[in-house]
């Protein structure tokens, strides 16, 4: 199939940026796209679920946060922040109704970051699927288990240039990145979606350990949940079984919306 050309949001009131994003149109609720940490949005699991959005006549959104993919700007200028108002700005101008949202690892902290803010709105998320979700991840899954030594090189420094096991380039962790994070925190009380959740969490996963996701499960006492463990998954979940558990989820929470 021929690769769509992205379309073109304008973001930011003091420094305006474009956002790049794809949607298609189609029925019913639409599925939100919501990438990972330094992912993007012609990934693996992206295309799969346009796909099935294609094959069931549903909209689809797909973008690039600040700083990833086509998008406008330098990964290391932005902040957690920076991404949910990304988040915020894609789903307000191009949802027509409640959209299901599907947060992949960083993506899933910022879905459930969105339904908060959107709870009780005419936006308000219809449901949410949720794969590897990195809630609190800048704290718990950074900082917390980082030596002294690097912590000391982000506090000097203002960065840390991470090496990547997913790309040839390091990744910057900055001074900025973890301190914005601590703004958003959602451990420590009741988190509240707002609408069913479903959870894809794999046991071999390396990044968000599968006991965040059980976590995640304890601290959304007040939705209705479903948490898949995939006892050979790991991080990414893009196999083809996994891209098969992901569709399956999001069309059993579309049926439901």
């Amino acid at each position: 199939m021929e690769r769509q050309p992205p379309q073109w949001l304008e973001v930011g009131k003091s420094s305006s940026r474009r956002l790049a994003f794809l949607l298609q149109e189609g029925e019913g609720a639409p599925v939100v796209w919501l990438g990972g940490f330094r992912s993007d949005m012609r990934a693996t699991k992206a295309e799969a679920l346009a796909d099935w959005a294609r094959t069931n006549g549903r909209a689809c959104l797909r973008f690039d946060y600040g700083g990833h993919g086509e998008s406008d700007g330098d990964f290391g200028d932005f902040t957690l922040s920076d991404w949910l108002g990304d988040a915020l700005a894609m789903i307000e101008s191009q949802c027509r109704q409640r959209p299901i949202l599907v947060g992949s690892s960083m993506g899933g902290w910022i879905a459930l970051l969105a339904a908060r803010r959107l709870l009780g709105t005419a936006l308000q998320p219809a449901g949410l699927v949720l794969i590897a979700p990195a809630v609190d991840f800048s704290e718990e899954l950074m900082w917390a288990q980082m030596p002294d030594s690097i912590r000391r090189t982000i506090l000097d420094e203002g960065v840390w240039l991470r090496p990547s096991e997913y790309s040839p380039e390091p990744t910057p962790i900055t001074r900025a990145l973890i301190e914005d994070g601590r703004r958003h925190l959602m451990f420590g009380g009741e988190i509240k979606a707002g609408c069913p959740v479903h959870i894809l969490q794999g046991m071999r996963d390396p990044d968000v350990p599968w006991r965040q996701a059980l976590k995640l499960v304890e601290h959304l006492s007040g939705d209705p949940v479903v948490l898949t463990l995939v006892k050979d998954g790991d991080h990414r979940l893009s196999s083809p079984a996994d891209i098969a558990r992901l569709q399956a989820a999001v069309a059993g929470v579309a049926t439901a919306s």
